[in-house]
């Protein structure tokens, strides 16, 4: 990788995804290494977690690694101990650090005091490791990224931010319904269109979920109540209550369109009950995929692995 970091999707190169997934695959059919022996990661976490935990803490295990798990209770970062001294503790003690926080900015400012690698596990504006995940399983669900679209309906999150990244750089075409004052931030906005005039991609936004998903090989959502947000959640879920992946909006994608959703769900809100059990819904397969995804990019970060795409 080009940088020490990673602590968005756009500190990646569009070849560095593809090897990265490439990676990802073959570690997927190799299963246990001895990578990372004598390496270890600590997991840093503001907020509670199920699938980052888990496929940082086992992809670690599976290439020999160790793994310490620091609670939110025990971070107490800016309260009872500045961002700048616990970096420079932790990179005296451990080999890499994933973050998971409310702030991009702490996220900024534990790199910079950081001498080892740090990996953004989920900000307020971006949520990389998913991205690439999403990424990986779209590759294995239509065997590539060329002239398929992938439609995202809801909230304009970090989910949604580094989904439209990523597909901006690796050639994916994007398209994003949101209700007016929930659309993605314009500076991604612009940064998308800047990548996608180097990969040939089109990104586009509207309003009506039928416009972003007519035709759409991918449709994609994620929860219209992010955490941090519990107090907004009655007044979102009248907003978003036409943003639902229901049957009748997947009548308007390709007839082999696959679902995606980044977990949890709310069954009911963003996505009608039982759509994810559905034949069309690949949301396991993506969450699985978030491990192998991370073993890839611990391998590159700390190993110096790399295998030709």
């Amino acid at each position: 990788m080009k940088n020490k970091d990673l602590l968005s999707i756009a500190d990646l190169e569009a070849h560095e995804i593809r090897l990265l997934l490439s990676d990802a695959i073959n570690m997927k059919e190799d299963g246990w290494q001895t990578t990372l022996s004598g390496k270890t990661l600590a997991l840093l976490f503001e907020k509670p977690s199920l699938r980052t935990r888990v496929s940082f803490e086992v992809a670690m295990k599976q290439l020999g690694g160790e793994v310490i798990y620091l609670s939110p209770a025990e971070v107490g970062l800016g309260k009872r101990e500045s961002v700048a001294d616990a970096a420079r503790v932790l990179s005296r003690m451990v080999d890499a650090l994933a973050f998971r926080t409310f702030s991009h900015a702490t996220l900024r400012e534990l790199a910079e005091w950081s001498s080892i690698p740090v990996i953004n596990a989920l900000s307020d504006e971006e949520h990389p490791c998913q991205a690439l995940a999403d990424l990986l399983t779209i590759y294995e669900k239509k065997g590539d990224f060329h002239a398929l679209r992938c439609a995202y309906v809801g909230d304009g999150n970090n989910c949604a931010i580094s989904l439209m990244l990523g597909a901006a750089l690796v050639g994916l075409n994007f398209s994003s319904a949101t209700p007016k004052g929930y659309e993605i931030p314009p500076r991604f906005v612009e940064q998308a269109r800047d990548f996608a005039g180097d990969s040939g991609s089109v990104v586009e936004f509207f309003i009506d979920p039928l416009e972003a998903v007519r035709d759409a090989d991918i449709v994609y959502t994620d929860v219209w109540t992010s955490m941090g947000q519990e107090n907004e959640a009655p007044m979102r879920r009248e907003t978003f209550k036409n943003y639902q992946i229901n049957a009748a909006l997947m009548a308007s994608a390709a007839a082999d369109a696959i679902i995606m959703h980044p977990l949890p769900a709310h069954h009911g809100e963003e996505v009608a009950p039982g759509i994810l059990d559905t034949p069309q819904s690949v949301v396991f397969d993506q969450a699985e995929n978030r491990l192998h995804v991370q073993k890839a990019l611990l391998a590159d970060m700390l190993g110096g692995t790399s295998i030709a795409f």
